[in-house]
């Protein structure tokens, strides 16, 4: 029996067409709005930079024009700061200005761009609207002005210097030592601040005007002044005597003040009291501030700590330089003995001060300050420096031998070694500066701060601050007997006062350094003495990488040579990364790492020649 197989097919019905009213309606939409868009979009294009049209400042037209251009022609058309006039009237005087001269000016590109910024703010729809808006019904905008009232303040105080007449109260003068009255006055003053207010509404305005100016008049109100009188020549009776109380050896004066003196001083106060007033008549202390101010830095002395050296044999300490007591004036401690003596009747006063004890007295011992061996030294080696650069590194070293830092306390090179200068021993050589190698005071200072970096890095002592040099010098990789370029790395520079190598010195007991400098074998020693807290490091440094070759050499004409004579006043050294890491130990167990990172530039070697040298080539 044969099988048959039934397909049903599933036939839908075509959608009618749209009217054709509709697709004539669509389409014209479609096509509106895209001619909106390319009308729109090519507006956009036609003003990129330019300020839309409808838009002005004060009714000066920028349409179409760049906010450069009209701030150009906001300048040309509104003149009113240059060619308005102001005048100030008081009585029959009167003061002409400009409204420039009191501080008016017109910010033609901030009116420029507040022009520029309309129909280009908020939200696309408010920005289009903004521009039909413009357009359709026009924008016009105030100009912008910057009003310095320091500038009209300063023009009325000249004026007010013109009308002020001072009052003068019946009051107490002196001529020498002699006492002098003089008669009352009305006195005449300008308000200064009152009259501003008129006249920055005037400048809002834009408009010329003639503006009153504010006066104010004061009566004296002082009529005897015979008492005052009295205390001035209880005053001046005789000399004031300032003097040094415990007086030491080099110590300066007594200092003596005459009656012709004091009255220099004397101060005349007048006091309110109500409606009324008086006068206090006495010696006026702080005229005698600035005399004291100049006693200070002869009086000044501060506290030194002994210093010392550590004798290895006997294990003591031995001073070397003895302890100073510090002392300073008390300039406001003075000034009110002198004002307590004289009110009551003495003219002899000591100076006030204070004295304060050094935190370590030549009589300290080793066993006190926890100083009993030596914890760490360090050589560096400057083999080849010249004479100069050798008398910087001992008049350096000397500052710091024998010194003391106290346990906790971080130290700072700087503040030992204050003013490298001529005047304090320093003499001028190579130092590195503005990217070159030039002559300056205390060029080799820089060999002490890298060998007391590396005393403090060996012994284990926290480093807080430490630069290295802008590019390798060779002084710092030398050994006793060569070069080690595992060196790199391990330097530092100081610049007093803006470049500093500090450490801290984070033990219990006190740290002495001592510090050794050897013309002869080209070496600096600087030894650490204290008491050993078993510390040990260990160190890995990645030598020198990214080695970069130095510049082609720089050849200048130097018209102080002459002709034919060549000079190298610069070295080329190899640019190079450095990483140095440290693990300091205590008792076996790590107490902190650091790492330190060095970028050395590649450095130019530089020649100056005479004018008319002929340049050899590379």
């Amino acid at each position: 029996m044969a099988s048959i197989s039934t397909t049903h097919r599933s036939h839908s019905r075509p959608s009618p067409p749209l009217p054709r009213g509709l697709v004539v309606i669509a389409s014209g939409l479609v096509l509106f709005l895209l001619f909106s868009g390319v009308f729109i979009i090519g507006y956009q294009l036609a003003y990129l930079g330019r300020i839309f049209p409808g838009i002005s400042v004060a009714g000066v037209d920028l349409s179409g024009i760049s906010p450069d251009q009209a701030a150009v022609l906001i300048s040309q058309r509104l003149s009113y700061p240059e060619t308005g006039k102001i005048v100030f009237q008081d009585k029959h005087n009167v003061w002409v200005a400009t409204p420039s001269e009191v501080g008016l000016q017109l910010d033609a590109q901030n009116s420029a761009l507040a022009a520029y910024s309309i129909g280009r703010q908020s939200d696309p729809i408010t920005r289009l609207y903004n521009q039909f808006d413009a357009w359709y019904s026009g924008v016009n905008l105030p100009p912008l002005f910057i009003f310095e009232e320091r500038i009209a303040q300063e023009y009325l105080e000249r004026v007010a210097a013109e009308i002020f007449r001072p009052t003068i109260e019946a009051s107490l003068s002196l001529n020498g030592t002699e006492v002098v009255t003089t008669p009352g006055q009305k006195g005449r003053t300008l308000d200064v601040s009152a009259s501003l207010v008129p006249l920055e509404a005037q400048l809002r305005r834009m408009s010329d005007g003639i503006l009153p100016l504010e006066t104010t008049q004061n009566s004296p109100a002082i009529m005897d002044t015979s008492l005052e009188a009295e205390v001035v020549r209880q005053t001046l009776s005789e000399p004031l005597t300032l003097q040094m109380p415990n007086t030491e050896a080099g110590d300066t004066g007594p200092w003596h003040f005459s009656p012709e003196r004091l009255a220099e001083m004397l101060v005349i106060e007048r006091v309110e009291e109500g409606e009324n007033a008086h006068y206090e008549v006495g010696l006026n202390a702080e005229g005698l501030r600035p005399f004291l101010e100049d006693l200070v830095p002869q009086l000044a002395r501060n506290p030194r700590n002994a210093r010392f050296i550590f004798n290895d044999e006997t294990r003591q300490l031995e001073v070397i330089q003895g302890a100073v007591v510090g002392r300073a004036l008390d300039v406001f401690g003075t000034i009110d003995d002198i004002n307590q003596k004289l009110d009551e009747g003495e003219h002899s006063v000591p100076l006030q001060i204070v004295y304060t004890q050094p935190q370590v007295a030549n009589a300290a011992t080793a066993e006190s300050l926890g100083i009993t061996e030596l914890v760490s030294v360090q050589n560096s080696y400057f083999r080849g420096s010249s004479a100069e650069r050798i008398q910087n590194i001992q008049t350096a070293a000397g500052e710091f031998h024998g010194l003391l830092v106290p346990p906790g306390a971080t130290f700072s090179m700087a503040d030992v070694m204050g003013d490298v200068s001529l005047d304090n021993g320093y003499a001028e050589a190579l130092i590195i500066f503005g990217g070159r190698t030039v002559k300056g005071v205390g060029g080799g200072v820089c060999q002490v701060s890298t060998t007391l970096f590396r005393t403090v890095f060996f012994g284990g002592y926290p480093v807080v601050e430490r630069h290295p040099h802008a590019y390798r010098v060779g002084y710092y990789e030398q050994t006793v007997n060569g070069w080690d370029a595992n060196l790199a790395g391990l330097d530092a520079t100081v610049y007093v006062p803006m470049v500093d190598f500090q450490f801290t010195n984070d033990t219990p007991n006190w740290l002495l350094m001592e510090t050794y400098v050897n013309p002869g074998r080209g070496r600096l020693t600087w030894k650490f003495y204290s008491t050993s807290e078993n510390r040990s490091i260990e160190w890995q440094t990645s030598g020198t990488q990214n080695v970069i070759e130095p510049p082609e050499p720089l050849y200048e004409e130097n018209p102080e040579l002459a002709k034919g004579q060549i000079k190298q006043v610069d070295w080329s050294a190899e640019g190079a990364d450095v990483t140095v890491t440290r693990t300091v130990y205590k008792d076996g167990v790590v107490l902190f790492e650091d790492v330190f990172t060095t970028h050395y530039m590649p450095w130019q070697a530089v020649y100056q020649y005479g004018p008319g040298t002929k340049i050899p080539k590379n």
